[in-house]
């Protein structure tokens, strides 16, 4: 692992400045436990902030509500960064979207290279979408589109 940076470098700030997918962990405001979910709704506003949105039906809104040190791991550049940061609401419910979602900003606190000495990642990992991708197309335009606004 490598010494921590207070904030993303240029291919890190644009990596999440295009559409890409993270692993959000968080601590489960029920069992006081760690917890991991896989996101997409995530755009760097900055080097020193991010923004992610969260459906209102999932547990993660509760539980940066009541614990905001959150980890954003994110796989890329040929390897896998950790980002440390404290999410604070920036607009409940997120305004022009269909449904009911919150939306956090996260200051980052640390960045750090998380991949064990040695190895290098050959691949990012890459996801495909199982629903009507016309559907999901228009939903992640109108979140990316009200996050950018918020």
């Amino acid at each position: 692992m490598s010494e921590a940076l207070a904030q993303l470098n240029e291919t890190l700030l644009s990596m999440l400045q295009s559409e890409t997918f993270v692993l959000l962990s968080t601590v489960d405001a029920e069992s006081g436990g760690p917890t991991s979910t896989a996101i997409s709704w995530i755009y760097a506003v900055s080097p020193s902030l991010i923004r992610l949105t969260v459906d209102h039906r999932s547990r993660l809104v509760n539980n940066m509500k009541v614990n905001p040190l959150i980890t954003i791991t994110v796989f890329g550049e040929g390897t896998v960064h950790a980002i440390n940061g404290r999410a604070a609401v920036r607009q409940d419910p997120l305004q022009d979207v269909p449904f009911k979602m919150c939306c956090f900003d996260v200051e980052i606190e640390a960045v750090r290279n998380a991949l064990f000495y040695g190895a290098q990642l050959a691949s990012a990992p890459r996801y495909a979408i199982t629903y009507d991708g016309r559907a999901a197309e228009k939903l992640d335009g109108q979140v990316f589109a009200a996050m950018q606004k918020a």
